[in-house]
């Protein structure tokens, strides 16, 4: 059965970003630049964080506008990617609505979660999970 990754309690993330360095050490880089999840404060530690992540949609909205068909519907919802087709347009990152569509200014490609949950396995306090998909 299918996965995506999943926010299980938000209110728990204290802004670490080790799923966000976890997500491009995947791939054998270093940083945060890479990483198709982001963290970001909503006022500090006071106001907490927001956790962006690919929803993976029924019906993603991404997929819909991309004119090459590089962003292909996954079974149970989201996408995967076929960078060779991909023409780096961000017609689908303006059509996220979730913003979780980053960009890679280095090739002019999108970033997109691919569902592995690599990252759930830094994250220090349960903010995330990776949840079936019928």
């Amino acid at each position: 059965m299918p996965k995506r990754l999943a926010i299980l309690d938000a209110q728990r993330c204290v802004g670490c970003q080790m799923c966000m360095f976890a997500c491009t050490r995947k791939y054998g880089l270093a940083g945060t630049g890479k990483s198709a999840i982001l963290v970001r404060s909503v006022g500090g530690m006071e106001h907490g964080f927001s956790v962006i992540v690919c929803r993976a949609c029924a019906e993603p909205a991404c997929a819909k506008v991309c004119p090459t068909a590089a962003l292909r519907p996954r079974a149970g919802g989201g996408v995967s990617l076929d960078r060779k087709k991909c023409i780096g347009c961000g017609f689908c990152a303006r059509a996220c609505t979730f913003g979780a569509i980053f960009w890679d200014k280095d090739i002019n490609k999108p970033e997109i979660c691919i569902y592995c949950g690599y990252c759930v396995n830094y994250c220090p306090h349960g903010v995330l999970g990776m949840e079936e998909r019928a």
